[in-house]
């Protein structure tokens, strides 16, 4: 889910900047800051939007750069468990599909792909369902739950792992099929 979060902070401006308009510096410290940020409460920071300077700035005693308080809004996008997400199926491997969600992958395994069984075709490069004869290959979209989410180090991103075992989930062909058939 892709959220707006307002936030207030206090920047350094590094004396050689001094010159340059403050906005303009403010902007580029707070992008060097926020933007990349991985958060379990922001979650992914993606841009730094609508910043608010205090153009009245104070200076510490032993630092010779000027301090200004700072409000912004930052985009973000935070995985939520149970959320139905849709995407593209970027890769397909024989141990599950995985799905392009906004910034991030998710990853399907391929036991919560189908209620059927399933196996990986690598002649193809495609997930098939044995008995309906199905395919999933790489492009497809598919609408799927989010069933966790796991944030480990600030350098890695974080893992989501999904299922399409739900009503209504699935690729989204199959989805328009059965909602078609019900309706006759």
């Amino acid at each position: 889910m892709f959220r707006i979060h307002r936030l207030v902070d206090v920047v350094r401006i590094d004396p050689s900047k001094i010159g340059k308009p403050l906005e303009e510096v403010t902007l580029e410290e707070l992008r060097k800051k926020y933007e990349g940020l991985k958060d379990k409460n922001l979650g992914i920071v993606l841009a730094v939007i609508n910043v608010r300077i205090d153009p009245e700035g104070y200076i510490p005693l032993g630092d010779g750069a000027p301090y200004h308080k700072v409000e912004l809004e930052v985009l973000s996008y935070v995985p939520i468990i149970n959320e139905i997400v849709e995407g593209p199926v970027s890769t397909v491997g024989r141990m599950g599909i995985t799905l392009k969600i906004g910034p991030l992958e998710g990853f399907i395994h391929i036991s919560q792909i189908a209620d059927e069984e399933v196996k990986y075709d690598p002649l193809r490069n495609a997930i098939v369902l044995t008995q309906s004869k199905r395919m999933i290959m790489q492009g497809d979209i598919v609408r799927a739950r989010i069933t966790s989410v796991s944030f480990g180090a600030q350098t890695k991103m974080p893992r989501i792992s999904m299922t399409m075992r739900q009503p209504y989930l699935g690729k989204l062909e199959w989805i328009k099929e059965k909602i078609e058939k019900e309706a006759r």
